[in-house]
């Protein structure tokens, strides 16, 4: 077989797009997480309907075995439709639904965190607990190599580059742009974006929302970019670390409940400040993909982190695990935000355990 990569010519491919499907065909693409707790997978099926709500869709199956979440011999695993979003790729009536997946028996997989999240939640509604994520992340080549680095070199040291202008600090400003409107299309909270410390690296804000909703938008956000950097011929790499010595990659997380959003808020963010730092090391567990082993080579007290021993906190230093906004001390109410997640960690768990440490005082 030839090994010599082909080059598609897109351009061609374009005229396809056009093609008028029969008016009653209804495309849905299924976007599930996968075994690995980091990669998102998605299938398609044809409906004769438009669906006014996830419970419209039927329940459907995948091959878990080739997704790390069954064995062979009993490899049907189940998605079951969560959330409708509008499909930016194919437009119309199309969809994307966020699913989550269930083992032969129907009980929640392994990488399922959302169920639980779910349960945590409708517990803790009474508190009103709003979630907003910051993304950060790394545009690549398929190799691996973040676009703009020099091969086999570095670039000049962080600085020129955040929220920078100018091509001789910014990559893929397109590729973002298109991002930007296609979650907006999508149904998708995008709170905005921005480019990160070093060449390649881009954020982007979601929420804040009430309850789990944050996590379903994250999980849609970061398909939505991956299928745009597929576009693009580039990966959208949510390694905590890439780069030893470098600036690494966060998903922070803002948190507050109806208390710390009031008059004296304030007093109610310190003492969840104080439970989270009995809790430190359990949240280090729950805040990257490898329980706690991503931050580890994140978390080393450089770049702007904190190290990972070590629970700090402070008003507008971005070199704590926690970060009160210089607002919200002079506001005396507000949110908090914890910078210790990594740019791989489930919004599900992160959700569940401050939670559980914030509101139930586990």
């Amino acid at each position: 077989m030839n090994s010599t990569p082909i080059a598609l010519n897109k351009a061609a491919m374009r005229k396809y797009e056009d093609l008028e499907v029969p008016c009653d065909a209804i495309l849905a693409s299924y976007v599930w997480l996968d075994g690995t707790g980091i990669n998102l997978r998605s299938k398609d099926r044809t409906f004769d309907f438009i669906p006014k709500d996830h419970k419209d869709l039927p329940i459907w199956y995948f091959d878990g075995s080739n997704t790390a979440q069954a064995n062979p011999d009993n490899s049907d695993t189940f998605i079951f439709p969560e959330v409708i979003y509008h499909d930016p790729f194919r437009r119309g009536n199309h969809i994307l639904v966020l699913a989550d997946t269930y083992q032969f028996n129907y009980q929640p997989t392994s990488s399922n965190h959302r169920k639980n999240c779910t349960i945590i939640c409708e517990k803790g509604e009474v508190e009103e607990p709003w979630f907003g994520f910051n993304q950060e992340f790394i545009l690549t080549s398929s190799d691996g190599r973040p676009l703009g680095w020099p091969v086999g070199g570095f670039p000049a040291p962080p600085g020129p580059y955040y929220c920078a202008i100018g091509s001789d600090k910014i990559v893929a400003r397109d590729l973002m742009e298109a991002f930007y409107r296609c979650c907006l299309y999508a149904g998708v909270q995008l709170n905005g974006i921005n480019p990160g410390t070093v060449p390649s690296q881009w954020n982007f804000q979601v929420g804040p929302s009430p309850g789990i909703r944050g996590a379903d938008d994250l999980w849609m956000a970061r398909y939505i970019l991956s299928r745009l950097a597929e576009e693009y011929g580039t990966v959208a790499s949510f390694e905590p670390q890439p780069t030893a010595d470098w600036p690494g990659n966060g998903t922070f997380v803002y948190f507050s409940t109806k208390d710390m959003r009031e008059d004296d808020g304030i007093l109610v963010i310190e003492r969840a400040i104080d439970k989270l730092a009995r809790r430190h090391g359990a949240h280090i567990n729950e805040y990257d993909a490898n329980n706690g082993a991503d931050n580890v080579r994140r978390l080393v007290g450089k770049n702007g982190m904190p190290h990972i021993r070590d629970f700090t906190a402070g008003v507008a230093n971005r070199s704590c695990c926690v970060r009160i906004p210089r607002q919200v001390s002079e506001d005396k109410r507000g949110y908090l935000e914890d910078r210790r997640p990594a740019a791989n960690a489930d919004p599900y768990r992160i959700i569940s355990i401050m939670l559980k440490t914030c509101i139930f005082d586990e």
